[in-house]
């Protein structure tokens, strides 16, 4: 597939607006301020566009739900906390092409009523904030956003947020939550933010790659994009592929294609000819995939019928030299430091699990601590305000559920026993410090 999302990300100037508005730059945006709000939201929800954030919700669906018969102002707000380990994609769109996603989003301003767009910046994308402003400015100047935009008698203000790198902002409430300046703890739903979201006002929350493909929709109409990928699952899609690859990076295909082709035929391959161990298909929250589960398309509901979810597309790679209780306990330390500790068991189960993890790779394990920590990781996942506890407790639970072979080993042998040359480079590191 031609690619749509980046067919000029590695042009020297792609990011400037000069360069935006030689290559069709705010045309769907043209075509949408001469729609009605609702004709917007139905050629969105036909092309089938899913939010690309994790969850997969429907775009045009999202839209629809935000109260219009309200005298509050509604708003748009961009997710781009990007922050689920294994994905880049966000970060690529806004540093390479940040007028494709401003458009998005004034697209979506329209579609549902609202005069103000706020883009929410993860805290560690510094460099990325600085040229979505200098873009941004440039878009204010030429009326591209702000008073009376392109001419049109129609008024739109995008304001750019950066966070302070919590992770648990990823989740819509706690975002909003952190953008009104309190600590980025999840809401209790409902009300959904569709009712009460931004300051007690309806607003929809849409992730940066979702907002980044609507202006080709109205560009190009809905059945175009819906034809694109399979049934229900139409539309360029983002993968980032990183791990035991030969190629890692950022790659835009359609949705039929399938996971083994993505890392064979685009990344190159297991990186040194190595065997291919599992593959973790969506962010490192989504259970794992074992080498004869790939011939599937790399769709959402290609993935979900595997007993996964595609969630971000971060498609981390594993290689035999990949120690399971080794990569749930890395894992585990990343959950366990960014809870934001407003739910009982994400804040205590999280250092429950990593301290049992902990304790079965120095090799000091007994059997009954598989049991338990597949009892403590089911007293997480479900059992929490937001998706948090369920991302947090996945890791333990799918290595425990395939390779329980490697836990009883550690437990057996009082050590690891996967041959990496990695791991013994680094104990003797450690050993002659």
């Amino acid at each position: 597939m031609e690619p749509i999302l980046t067919k000029f990300v590695r042009e020297p100037h792609c990011y400037t607006l000069d360069f935006y508005l030689k290559h069709e730059g705010y045309q769907g945006l043209r075509t949408a301020l001469g729609m009605k709000p609702n004709d917007v939201i139905e050629l969105v929800k036909a092309s089938g566009l899913k939010g690309r954030g994790g969850a997969g919700f429907p775009a045009g669906m999202k839209w629809q739900f935000v109260v219009k018969d309200t005298p509050k102002p509604k708003y748009i707000v961009c997710n781009a906390d990007e922050s689920e380990p294994g994905t880049f994609k966000d970060h690529l769109l806004m540093e390479r092409n940040p007028h494709l996603l401003f458009e998005g989003c004034l697209i979506a301003c329209h579609a549902i009523g609202a005069k103000v767009a706020y883009i929410y910046i993860r805290g560690e994308f510094l460099h990325v904030q600085h040229v979505l402003e200098q873009q941004l400015e440039d878009a204010y100047k030429k009326g591209y956003v702000g008073k009376n935009v392109m001419g049109l008698g129609w008024d739109c203000d995008i304001f750019i947020h950066r966070g302070a790198g919590a992770y648990e902002a990823g989740e819509e409430t706690a975002l909003l939550e952190s953008l009104e300046g309190k600590r980025a703890q999840p809401r209790l739903k409902p009300p959904f933010p569709a009712i009460a979201g931004l300051y007690g006002a309806p607003t929809a929350v849409n992730n940066v790659e979702t907002l980044s493909n609507v202006p080709s929709i109205l560009l190009r109409g809905a059945e175009w994009y819906a034809a694109l990928g399979p049934e229900k699952n139409g539309g360029p899609k983002l993968y980032c592929i990183s791990g035991h690859v030969e190629r890692p990076g950022v790659y835009e295909a359609s949705m039929n294609i399938t996971l083994r082709e993505l890392i064979f035929n685009v990344a190159g391959g297991v990186r040194d000819g190595r065997p291919l161990k599992a593959v973790i298909p969506g962010g490192s929250s989504v259970p794992i995939l074992l080498p004869d589960q790939l011939d599937i398309q790399a769709s959402f509901d290609g993935v979900a019928k595997a007993g996964s979810l595609l969630g971000s597309a971060g498609i981390i790679v594993l290689d035999d030299t990949t120690c399971m209780v080794w990569l749930a306990e890395n894992l585990l330390r990343f959950y366990r430091h960014e809870s934001c500790g407003k739910c009982t068991p994400c804040r205590e189960g999280t250092q429950w699990l990593l301290n049992i993890l902990e304790k079965i790779e120095r090799g000091e394990g007994e059997m009954k601590d598989l049991a338990l920590l597949e009892n403590v990781a089911g007293l997480i996942a479900g059992k929490t305000l937001c998706a948090f506890g369920d991302a947090a407790a996945t890791p333990a639970l799918t290595t425990l559920k395939n390779f329980r072979g490697e836990y009883e080993a550690h437990v057996r042998e009082g050590r690891c026993t996967v041959p990496a040359p990695w791991r013994r480079r680094t104990a003797a590191a450690a050993h002659s410090h």
